[in-house]
């Protein structure tokens, strides 16, 4: 560990003029990781989110009758079925002011809400363990009430995860082409140096030096190289995920959910240009042993 981490350095390994370019690779593909990895955790959250405050609630519409004077009765016949149901935990007819603020960003502010032909909605929520048929208990609401709809939130719920998974999935392998793009990297520039500083390297053997202490060198080098590209990916991209969440702030919240980093998520983010340092530094040195059990 202290011939790691020391400054001593017998191979001219800083004048090497192909490694010049490994922390400009490194850069770019730890920002590339910084916005995979990032969107994967948002997604995460999101999906968490959405999965607590929407399973195991449905969404109950009661269409106006042809006579405004029987849209009370029919709402009490569709309260009485609710109450009926074991399986209902809760129920709320929406207000009026509530409707008004869900319909807002498409019709604007509504004076009268009596003027347009809206449906009553009830928001539902089921007791916790149970499962109920939402096409038993569309049945039972339609023969008191005509032109009721139930609108389970669980099967858009599963459509949303599914694509979130999809998703987080093309974000796991964009992590590895990643790592396996730096460790081909690192592999090359690695062999690259040992074909370059082969005569230095059979002096040094010749006065004694163990391999172990040429791959010190060599991936002390890596480690400086990958923590250097690595700190420069990260400026470029964690201002970028930044900008996105910031003008996802600025959208209304009905187009796109709440898709704020957490400080969890940028300590891992932070921690990513450490990661590939530490597998720049591992591939140089185990590239180094092989080859040089090869050579000699």
């Amino acid at each position: 560990m202290r011939v790691l981490f020391s400054g001593r350095s017998d191979l001219a390994l800083d004048r090497d003029a192909h490694s010049r370019f490994l922390p400009w690779l490194i850069a770019f593909m730890v920002f590339l990781a910084v916005l995979a990895l990032a969107g994967m955790l948002v997604l995460k959250e999101v999906a968490g989110r959405w999965d607590k405050g929407v399973s195991g609630t449905l969404s109950i519409q009661v269409s106006p009758a042809e006579n405004p004077e029987n849209d009370e009765l029919r709402l009490a016949e569709a309260l009485k079925v609710l109450a009926e149901t074991e399986e209902i935990e809760r129920y709320e007819v929406i207000a009026d002011e509530r409707m008004k603020g869900l319909l807002k960003p498409w019709l604007g502010d509504i004076g009268d809400m009596s003027e347009l032909p809206l449906p009553q909605l009830i928001d539902v929520e089921l007791k916790s363990g149970l499962r109920l048929d939402t096409k038993v208990l569309e049945n039972r609401l339609a023969v008191n009430v005509p032109g009721v709809s139930v609108d389970d939130h669980q099967v858009w719920l599963e459509r949303l995860v599914n694509l979130i998974r999809t998703v987080q999935g093309v974000a796991v392998l964009v992590l590895l082409f990643i790592a396996f793009a730096t460790v081909g990297t690192v592999i090359f520039t690695t062999r690259t140096g040992l074909a370059i500083h082969r005569e230095a390297i059979e002096v040094l053997h010749l006065i004694g030096a163990q391999d172990t202490y040429i791959a010190s060198q060599f991936s002390r080098r890596a480690l400086m190289l990958g923590l250097k590209g690595g700190v420069f990916g990260l400026l470029l991209g964690v201002p970028t995920v930044a900008g996105v969440g910031y003008l996802a702030r600025r959208m209304d919240g009905f187009l796109l959910p709440n898709m704020q980093m957490q400080p969890e998520h940028w300590v891992v983010v932070v921690i990513l240009p450490l990661l590939v340092a530490g597998i720049a530094m591992v591939t140089a040195r185990a590239t180094v042993m092989r080859t040089l059990a090869r050579m000699l």
